[in-house]
């Protein structure tokens, strides 16, 4: 039989790239896989070949001796090597969910037998609450440990044997072709142990599930999209084994008076138009227990900002609190008195005619631009 032509198998030009083979490869393998094509003796020989040509094509020594002698020049013509499959997870064992056990040639990661899942739950607080810190409670529906065996899944407490299915390996070896792929023990989920006489409240696992109520302490400073894990706080793992972690996502919620970006907050005041005038003081409402004074310049224009700091949030990790921006809003009044109007009437008779400015950003845009 004559050489085979492996930039033909699979697909590419004798000039292409070690990218463009690993990519062609890819393609057929994910296209001829055993699993996609179950009883189909063609696609397992098409994936057999397209594994011989990455084998060859992807190996620049191999393919170098391949090009000048073609199939001769592979130490005797032997163009399979079945180490193509130590880097195989890498290009389509995950789309598999293989996870890198190809046989005991991978490179797994798989986490240790039994290990409980780690969880993930959103805590909702409000922004008094980020300020300052809060203790709250939440529920957690989790694995908790089995009270009436504890833990060891066994009616008589008895220790777990070696599991008789899989030796106590915890993977079995399902073949596909000439592929030998490991998946975790059905009859031990993996552990490699089983009991004798599983406990009648966990069936032998060990854990039962229940509604969790704990307590978690949220640091003052911390902001939406934070994250605070809890180590050991998931669910709990089969027979005794390491239990997941809890992880709490946090969500600060809007403020009716307040709006907040980093440590800074952001609010307004209104001004009346006399005391934009002449100037004065206002009290500024904060989240802290105690409303702070802002000075007043005399002319004052609505939109202006002006900054109190220390008045912020607090950064987690400790350090200077950010300050409070306020935006000052002047309020014409809707209504007047009779001697209102005579005195603004009055006012208006000697008050030169005000020159035309630019258009004002919103408060809000205004605020932002500060900081952006």
């Amino acid at each position: 039989m004559g050489d085979r032509d492996f930039y033909q198998i699979l697909g590419v030009e004798r000039t292409a790239s070690k990218d463009e083979i690993k990519r062609a490869y890819r393609k057929a393998a994910l296209r001829y896989h055993p699993d996609r094509n179950p009883d189909d003796a063609a696609a397992e020989e098409s994936f057999k070949e397209a594994a011989e040509a990455y084998s060859v094509l992807g190996d620049q020594e191999k393919r170098s001796n391949y090009d000048r002698f073609g199939e001769a020049g592979l130490r005797g013509g032997q163009g399979f090597n079945a180490d193509i499959f130590a880097d195989f997870s890498d290009i389509v064992g995950d789309l598999f969910g293989f996870g890198g056990a190809f046989g005991g040639m991978g490179r797994s990661q798989r986490s240790s037998p039994g290990q409980g899942t780690s969880l993930r739950i959103q805590l909702d607080i409000d922004l008094s609450e980020a300020i300052s810190g809060v203790e709250k409670q939440i529920s957690v529906r989790r694995h908790v440990a089995c009270e009436a065996c504890g833990q060891s899944g066994s009616e008589s407490g008895t220790a777990p044997t070696v599991c008789g299915h899989c030796g106590g390996s915890g993977a079995v070896q399902q073949r596909h072709g000439f592929l030998a792929i490991a998946h975790p023990c059905a009859a031990c989920s993996g552990t490699g142990r089983t009991v004798s006489d599983p406990c009648g409240i966990c069936r032998g696992e060990g854990r039962v599930e229940d509604n969790s109520e704990l307590s978690v302490r949220v640091p003052a400073g911390i902001d939406t999209g934070s994250r605070l894990l809890l180590r050991g706080e998931g669910s709990a793992g089969l027979r005794g084994a390491v239990p997941g972690d809890l992880e709490v996502l946090i969500a600060v919620s809007e403020h009716p008076v307040f709006a907040r970006r980093g440590k800074d907050l952001f609010t307004r005041v209104a001004v009346s138009f006399p005391m934009a005038a002449l100037g004065g003081t206002v009290d500024v409402p904060t989240l802290d227990e105690e409303s702070a004074t802002l000075p007043i310049p005399a002319g004052v224009q609505g939109g202006e900002v002006f900054e109190i700091r220390g008045r912020g949030m607090p950064p987690v990790n400790g350090g200077r609190r950010g300050s409070l921006r306020v935006a000052v809003q002047v309020v014409t009044p809707s209504r007047l008195s009779s001697e209102q109007r005579a005195l603004l009437e009055q006012l208006h008779k000697i008050t030169e005619e005000p020159e035309l400015k630019d258009e004002a950003d919103s408060w809000w845009d205004h605020l932002l631009n500060l900081v952006s």
